[in-house]
C-alpha cells in the first residue's frame, strides 16, 4: 500500500517489526549476563572474555557481544582483529571460535587506532541491531561486555533484554574504585535489573617465582560492597603475568593457563554460580 504521507504509521510498523525481531532472537538465549562497572580500567573486558570462554569450556553454547563502542578490545583479546562482518538473510553472522560466537564493532574498522565519534542515538541503534539482527541461534549464555559508566550503552542493553538476565559487576580492591563501582549497583537497583554478584579483579598479585599472592593494593573493597548491597562476591581474581600475556596474544588465560591461580578462580566461579 502506498504511503499516505502520515509517516507515524510507517514508523510504528517499523518499530513493531524491530521489536518482534528482538523478541524472537532473545527467546533463543537462555541466560543473558551483562558485565559492567562504574569504573574504567578494572579489567571488565578481561572478565567478560574469560567468563565467556570458561562457560564454553564447561560445555555451554555461548555468545560474546562487545558493546564497548569507543574502545572495543574483544577482537584483540581473542585474536580476531578487524575480520569484517558477514551477512546472511539480512542477519549478521558472528565470528565463531569453537562453541563461542563473537560480535564486536571492532570487526568493522580497518584502523584499530581510529576514534569512533558517535552520539547517543547512533550507539543505541547499533546496540539494538547487535541484539536483534545477529544470527546467535540457540545459546545457553550471552555475555555482554559494556563500557564503563552508567550511560547510553549499558542503559540500552539493560532496557532491551528480557527473560533471564543478570549483571556481573567488576571492581578492584581499592576504595576509590569501589566508590565508582557502587554507582553501577545503584544503576541496577533503579532499573530493577538483577545482579548476580561482584568480581573483585586485581585482588593481589601472584609472584611468578614463588606463587605467593601479595596484596599490592588495598584489601576488602569487594567484600564491603557485596555486604552493603546484599550481593554475592563471585570471585577474587589476582593479578598474574599470564593474564596480560593471554590478553595481548589473543589466548584467554582461562583456557591457555587453566591451572593458574586466576584460571582456577574462574573455573570455581563458573561451577558455583552458573
Amino acid at each position: 500500500m502506498a504511503c499516505n504521507g502520515d509517516c507515524s504509521n510507517c514508523n510504528s510498523k517499523e518499530k513493531a517489526a524491530e521489536d518482534c525481531r528482538l523478541k524472537s532472537t532473545m527467546q533463543n538465549i537462555k541466560h543473558k549476563i551483562v558485565v559492567m562497572s562504574g569504573k574504567g580500567g578494572v579489567g571488565k573486558s578481561t572478565v567478560a572474555v574469560n567468563l565467556a570462554v570458561s562457560l564454553a569450556m564447561a560445555g555451554n553454547s555461548v555468545g560474546l557481544l562487545d558493546v564497548d563502542i569507543h574502545g572495543p578490545s574483544i577482537p584483540q583479546m581473542l585474536k580476531l582483529g578487524n575480520c569484517g562482518v558477514m551477512m546472511e538473510n539480512d542477519m549478521i553472522l558472528p565470528q565463531e571460535i569453537g562453541s563461542l560466537k563473537v560480535v564486536s564493532l571492532g570487526f568493522m574498522f580497518d584502523d584499530p587506532d581510529g576514534a569512533i565519534i558517535w552520539r547517543g542515538p547512533m550507539k543505541i541503534g547499533v546496540i539494538k541491531q547487535f541484539l536483534s539482527d545477529v544470527a546467535w541461534g540457540e545459546l545457553d549464555y550471552l555475555v555482554i561486555d559494556s563500557p564503563p559508566g552508567t550511560g547510553d550503552e549499558p542503559l540500552t542493553v539493560c532496557q532491551l533484554l528480557d527473560g533471564d538476565k543478570k549483571a556481573v559487576i567488576v571492581t578492584t580492591p581499592q576504595q576509590v574504585a569501589a566508590n565508582d563501582v557502587a554507582k553501577s549497583l545503584n544503576f541496577c537497583q533503579q532499573l530493577e535489573f538483577p545482579v548476580l554478584g561482584l568480581v573483585e579483579n586485581m585482588s593481589g598479585f601472584v609472584c611468578p617465582d614463588c606463587g605467593k599472592v601479595v596484596n599490592i593494593f588495598a584489601e576488602g573493597a569487594g567484600e564491603k560492597l557485596a555486604a552493603k548491597y546484599g550481593v554475592e562476591l563471585l570471585a577474587k581474581i589476582p593479578l598474574d603475568p599470564v593474564i596480560c600475556q593471554g590478553g595481548d596474544e589473543g589466548t584467554p588465560f582461562s583456557q591457555r593457563f587453566a591451572k593458574s591461580v586466576p584460571g582456577k578462580a574462574f573455573e570455581a566461579m563458573v561451577q558455583k554460580y552458573f
